[in-house]
């Protein structure tokens, strides 16, 4: 039986945020091991045939999810607040170079508490050094594998596994090849790790009248 649960995020995601806020206990609570896999999600997309305009290009879809978004930070306990500025590419070739070194949940929680915790652009070089600083990473090497051709290659080829184990979106856990995508859908993942037996399989319905 696997005690690994994959969670597939880009740093971009506010739900992946969200997921992640609760992830971790839930792992913990299962005796699971939390397998951090990031992935480019604009090509994620791609990959699945998703082309249409983004959230934030349909203005009347992204003024209600704003408005969702700090509904379930409230809910989850959790600061909210938007980035200065996007794009994820080396701040997610980050999260790889932490996973080299079995850091990539502190490396997470202090992104994502930086970028939709604090509102932080999540491109900008700052920050990137701060990353370095905060983790005892020498900064020159650090900086230059974020922004290394090995870096986009190791996240071009993470995502091309996720979309071939059938992941479109994120955040979404997999376990026991099913998959659960938005933070929505972790009391549904959680109810599926409950009615697990020791072995891996589900156990039988109990007999009518029991």
């Amino acid at each position: 039986m696997s005690r690994t649960l994959q969670f597939f995020f880009d740093l971009l995601s506010p739900y992946a945020y969200l997921a992640h806020a609760r992830l971790p206990a839930l792992a913990e609570r299962h005796g699971l091991t939390l397998d951090y896999q990031p992935v480019d999600l604009a090509r994620l997309k791609v990959l699945a045939g998703n082309t249409g305009p983004g959230n934030r290009d349909i203005a009347i879809k992204h003024r209600y999810l704003r408005q969702d978004l700090r509904r379930w930070a409230e809910f989850y306990g959790v600061p909210f607040c938007p980035p200065a500025g996007y794009g994820s590419a080396r701040i997610n070739a980050g999260a790889l170079y932490a996973r080299d070194r079995d850091m990539c949940r502190p490396y997470v929680e202090w992104a994502w508490g930086g970028i939709w915790g604090e509102g932080r652009a999540m491109d900008d070089d700052a920050l990137l050094r701060e990353a370095a600083a905060r983790f005892g990473w020498p900064e020159r090497e650090f900086t230059g594998f974020v922004a290394s051709p090995e870096a986009a290659q190791r996240l071009a080829a993470g995502t091309r596994a996720a979309h071939d184990a059938g992941v479109f979106g994120v955040p979404t856990m997999r376990f026991d090849n099913e998959l659960w995508w938005g933070n929505d859908r972790l009391e549904f993942l959680e109810r599926h790790l409950e009615v697990r037996a020791p072995t891996g399989k589900t156990p039988p319905a109990a007999p009518a009248g029991t």
